[in-house]
């Protein structure tokens, strides 16, 4: 047996015993483990890419230079330490999110009969034709970004949505161009359908559409952006995409003050917002009733997305 067939052997039956431990897991516990099994899954799935992009760079390194052999070893041992600590870091706060939301399948059952295109929440109202407009100034420049209800709507598994055409710019170059899909529950919860995004380079051209996704296509699943009927500790699921979109909200006050450029504005709900793609990544968010979104601060730099003006 050659090493080529010796490592393929080896992986197959690593495999094999992963696989072996999960169906366990699944048969002693079949719907409660499931959160857990996934996070264990998703875990084994990363560390294993920390280890092959290794391997891979040990093997460009070994036909460059001798001399630069060292330093590309290094780096590369360095970026599969950061990829290993980033595998455990999301494993935690999967395991944290699924605790409170509950450790079976994330398959919410909507009935479109309880959904409208008429957004009416307290803390999400959005008439039609309204438009939000907000700026933060960063260290590339000033943001700004116009937020606008549209009169189209749009069905998505047989729920009529509301189309928000999310646009931002730096330093007046257009960087992205969204169309959100919303439905509002009869319960008053403001449900996040999907989105399709287009991304511009700095010459104004598409450069891509990630962060698209729809509820229902490749296993994704809608989330609730904002509840009917907030609680201070309440968590949910904003949108839901293995490994690619896993956003979670967590209401952390309902009677807030915050003054922005717009005005100053009471009894505001405050939220934090992260997910476990980037753990250490959250920002909180102000919504104020009868208004909507008002601030958004990143707590690890400090900036301020603020509401400057509401048209009409």
């Amino acid at each position: 047996m050659n090493n080529k067939t010796s490592l393929r052997v080896a992986a197959y039956a690593a495999t094999i015993s992963f696989l072996g431990l999960a169906a366990h897991s699944f048969a002693s516990s079949y719907q409660s483990s499931i959160g857990k099994t996934t996070a264990d899954a998703l875990l084994e799935a990363t560390r294993l890419d920390a280890h092959s992009d290794f391997l891979e760079a040990f093997a460009i390194a070994l036909n460059e230079p001798f001399d630069e052999f060292p330093d590309a070893m290094r780096e590369a041992w360095a970026e599969r330490t950061e990829e290993l600590e980033l595998a455990e870091d999301q494993y935690e706060m999967r395991l944290q999110v699924f605790h409170q939301v509950g450790h079976g399948r994330y398959l919410p059952e909507l009935d479109p009969a309880e959904f409208d295109a008429a957004l009416t929440n307290t803390y999400f109202p959005f008439p039609v034709g309204q438009t939000l407009v907000y700026e933060k100034t960063t260290a590339e420049g000033v943001e700004r970004v116009e937020v606008t209800a549209l009169a189209d709507t749009i069905e998505i598994d047989d729920i009529e949505c509301r189309q928000v055409q999310d646009t931002a710019y730096l330093d007046g170059v257009l960087l992205e161009d969204t169309i959100d899909w919303y439905a509002q529950h009869t319960n008053g919860d403001v449900w996040y359908m999907g989105e399709i995004s287009k991304n511009y380079d700095e010459d104004g051209f598409l450069e891509d559409i990630d962060g698209s996704w729809r509820h229902g296509k490749d296993g994704a699943q809608a989330g609730i952006l904002m509840p009917g009927t907030p609680v201070i500790g309440q968590l949910y699921r904003q949108e839901y995409w293995i490994d690619e979109a896993e956003d979670v909200g967590r209401v952390v006050a309902t009677n807030e003050t915050v003054v922005v450029p717009a005005g100053t504005f009471t009894g505001c709900l405050k939220t934090e917002d992260g997910t476990a793609l980037e753990p250490d990544a959250r920002e909180f968010k102000y919504y104020a009733p009868g208004v909507g979104l008002v601030l958004e601060v990143d707590p690890e730099s400090g900036e301020r997305l603020e509401l400057i003006q509401i048209i009409p």
